[in-house]
């Protein structure tokens, strides 16, 4: 006799409302609920018995019923550390219910001790230990921990993600994945923790098959490649880039791309014009510092000795956008540092510029360091939302004993948002590098459904600049009709640049409230944090 085939229910948890990556309010502009989809767990949906019966849920954009957890047989959830409250919420009611719950992810893998009432720990990437518990599910077994062997999944046998659990309109931007790992060695990243430093690559068949897969089930648009980093493996890359762009050629280009990278990406002429024929738009890179003190500390050395602001232009000239990461709090700041900070955003004219405060992550060389010199708060990996309006790394970075005054780190971090997220400021960025975008010339069909989307998003971008008062209408009136006029290939990024800035100008303000109260606090002689561990011995 067949056993019948358990209901499953992939729950994706809720990110933090304040958090940089949250988007509503660009979300809003465009009618989509959250920027993304969850690609690990609809990733995981493929790798589970297809004989299953799997249904998805995305917290982000949609209610968790408690009806919905009595239907499933098994719930599989987990996520990263900004979802870490929800993650626990989730656990909880399903064991209020009396349902099973498997949790898996970044955060369980790196912090496990916090997941612990789970029923099964499933803990390293998927491809690597989901048949383990697959098969112990079907003997019987109702609790277990599983643990990948790090960095051996091979992702050539990762299958094509279940992209058809989506409902597209839900989202701002579907993802991909190419590789998995970075061959840097930064500090204070966890990234070559969990997956390595020889990034892993799947085949160009793989990747056709999952375009294949998008385009026949109808998504056209933004799609993004969420590899640690693109470029890391330069040869497998190079390899592909042709493909994708004879694909793209072939289908009159349905996609444009975007992905995250090293800055050395500015070094190669050859692969900035292959993304630039397979009609990438936009890279996010990871700047930190201009200070090369701190990147050689921080052993980000990819970074240091070079002029910032060419290696951002260069990319501009490739017809691509950048975002990038700035942090504030190393050992290695001065007192100079917010000056420094803003003197290279404004040379490069990088428009969206995530700038975090310096957090100690679970599983790092830095996280190891700081417990060594006995500089880490108790719970610097639990995630507590409630916590000074925390978010992310914004306002709820430094979770260790820094060497600078943290007021001083404060308002350093202060100063910047004030100086970069002024419209004035945002908006002439804005210009320069729609000036300076060489964006190619594609032809380029689109569905009907896309058009009106597209202009109904223009449509609500243009009536909410010009309502938002005369500073606004003023600024962004200008910038159109320079961007039509000069250069019009430009005028799409240029946009999805203003739809951003609904985002990250309320946003800044929001983090700018924040400090003030804990500045406000550490004045009033007040202990915002808890005291720090005793000091351990080096080993």
């Amino acid at each position: 006799m067949t056993a019948t085939p358990p209901k499953v229910l992939l729950v994706f948890p809720k990110f933090t409302a304040s958090s940089f990556w949250s988007f509503g309010a660009s979300c809003e502009a465009t009618g989509a609920r959250a920027p993304c989809p969850p690609l690990g767990l609809i990733t995981l949906a493929a790798l589970l018995p297809q004989t299953w019966d799997l249904r998805l849920v995305n917290r982000n954009v949609e209610e968790l019923e408690d009806r919905d957890l009595l239907c499933a047989d098994l719930v599989m959830t987990g996520g990263m550390l900004p979802q870490q409250p929800d993650t626990l919420e989730i656990i909880g009611r399903c064991k209020g219910l009396g349902k099973i719950v498997c949790v898996g992810g970044p955060d369980p893998t790196s912090s496990p001790h916090i997941y612990e009432a789970a029923d099964f720990l499933v803990l390293g990437e998927a491809e690597g230990i989901i048949d383990t518990f697959v098969a112990a599910w079907e003997r019987g077994e109702r609790e277990g921990r599983y643990s990948a062997e790090k960095f051996k999944a091979d992702v050539t046998r990762s299958p094509v993600p279940r992209f058809d659990l989506l409902n597209f309109e839900h989202y701002l931007f579907v993802g991909v994945q190419f590789s998995r790992g970075c061959p840097f060695n930064c500090e204070f990243c966890d990234i070559i923790e969990l997956y390595g430093r020889a990034p892993r690559t799947k085949t160009n068949e793989q990747m056709v098959a999952e375009l294949d897969r998008l385009y026949t089930l109808g998504y056209r648009g933004h799609l993004d490649f969420v590899d640690d980093n693109f470029i890391g493996n330069k040869k497998a890359i190079k390899r592909f880039l042709p493909v994708l762009t004879a694909w793209q050629k072939a289908r009159n280009y349905p996609f444009r791309f975007s992905t995250e990278a090293s800055l050395n990406l500015a070094d190669d002429p050859e692969l900035l014009e292959m993304m630039r024929a397979a009609n990438f738009f936009a890279v996010f890179v990871g700047i930190e510092s201009s200070n090369t003190d701190t990147l050689v500390a921080a052993q980000k050395k990819q970074n240091a000795w070079r002029s910032m602001e060419e290696s951002v232009f260069a990319i501009y000239s490739a017809g691509l956008y950048v975002l990038a990461g700035f942090i504030v709090g190393f050992d290695t700041d001065t007192e100079v540092v917010s000056e420094d900070m803003v003197g290279c955003i404004e040379a490069t004219s990088i428009p969206v510029c995530m700038v975090g405060l310096l957090t100690a992550l679970p599983n790092t060389q830095m996280t190891r360091r700081l417990e060594r010199e006995g500089r880490l708060y108790p719970g610097y990996d639990t995630y507590d939302p409630d916590k000074s309006g925390q978010g992310d790394q914004c306002t709820g970075g430094i979770n260790f004993v820094p060497l600078r005054p943290k007021r001083a780190i404060l308002q350093d971090y202060k100063k910047v948002l004030e100086r970069i997220y002024t419209p004035e400021a945002y908006f002439s960025r804005v210009g320069t590098v729609g000036r300076a975008l060489r964006r190619p010339y594609l032809m380029q069909m689109r569905r009907p459904s896309y058009i009106l989307k597209d202009f109904r998003t223009l449509a609500r971008v243009m009536w909410k600049m010009s309502t938002s008062g005369p500073e606004h209408a003023r600024l962004f009136w200008g910038l159109v009709t320079t961007i039509l006029s000069r250069n019009p290939l430009a005028f799409e990024a240029v946009v999805t640049m203003v739809v951003i800035y609904l985002h990250v100008g309320p946003f800044a303000q929001h983090v700018i409230s924040v400090l003030e109260d804990q500045i406000a606090a550490i004045d009033r002689g007040e202990d915002p944090e808890r005291l720090p561990l005793p000091k351990v011995a080096a080993e």
